[in-house]
């Protein structure tokens, strides 16, 4: 397991700007390693708050290998990353750009075919220098699956001066991950049917009718969902169903939440519903 520490330097106008990034973990198929800037009020992204430490987990692929989703399929590995309590931050976990699906022979999964980047939701209560320690855990595949990991540690010092690029590269991944809605892409409706056991949803979105889109659903809790069927798309609207096998969403009992990301074309929507 390789152990990774770093502040890497470099020059811009004549001043030191560091880019706190861990050392790449390698593998055959391709690296990964751990971006990271100290907080700022000023972030152009919505979803970077002034207490949030702004942090992607990069992963650059090599030709013809891929990396999973969140929810892969029955043979992926989702990514993990986990924060050492000593590191004083919290992580609420990783967000994802939309992904693809890849049907090869008998398997399915879900994933990306390109290098990509994970934002990371971190938050932290000091003020002072930040330290991220903790560890790292993918999967990559091509004719094989290789499990990948290694621990990492970023330093994010109070007086450090920040590299502009990785700053952008990291909003970046963060925009990547989606647009929240629109009023011409937005989920319309939801709803349980508890005689055909079947969740509905109603999208509207862009793009002709003929534009196929792909609808991916992750969920939270202790319900089951199974896989997207019978997407149709009509008048600007896509309709699609999901089985579930769970009583609790029958007895009114659900908890948790359900992820859906729905991508047409060149772009990608996702929402969240939440049950209490």
């Amino acid at each position: 397991m390789a152990v990774l520490a770093s502040l890497a330097g470099y020059f811009f106008a004549g001043s030191i700007a560091y880019a706190a990034t861990s050392e790449w973990i390698s593998s055959e198929g391709g690296d990964v390693r751990i971006v990271a800037v100290r907080p700022r009020p000023d972030s152009r992204v919505p979803a970077i708050l002034h207490d949030r430490v702004p942090a992607i987990l990069d992963i650059r692929l090599k030709p013809g290998w891929k990396t999973y989703w969140k929810e892969p399929g029955a043979s992926g590995i989702p990514p993990q990353v986990t924060i050492g309590p000593s590191s004083g931050v919290t992580i609420s976990g990783l967000s994802f750009p939309a992904p693809k699906t890849f049907n090869e022979g008998v398997a399915r999964f879900i994933g990306y075919d390109q290098s990509v980047a994970f934002p990371i939701g971190l938050r932290s209560e000091t003020k002072g220098d930040i330290t991220l320690k903790g560890s790292i855990f993918i999967g990559i595949c091509k004719d094989i699956c290789i499990p990948v990991q290694g621990n990492f540690t970023v330093s994010l010092p109070a007086d450090q001066v920040e590299n502009p690029l990785e700053r952008a590269r990291i909003e970046k991944a963060f925009e990547a991950t989606g647009e929240v809605s629109a009023s011409d892409f937005k989920l319309e409706a939801h709803w349980f049917d508890k005689t055909t056991k079947r969740m509905h949803l109603s999208i509207i979105r862009p793009g002709p009718d003929e534009a196929a889109p792909e609808i991916f659903i992750s969920s939270v809790g202790r319900f089951r969902l199974g896989e997207v069927e019978n997407i149709v798309t009509k008048n600007g609207v896509t309709t699609a169903e999901i089985p579930y096998s769970d009583g609790e969403i029958d007895r009114g009992q659900i908890t948790g939440s359900i992820n859906i990301v729905v991508r047409v074309g060149e772009r990608s929507m996702q929402t969240t519903i939440f049950f209490e």
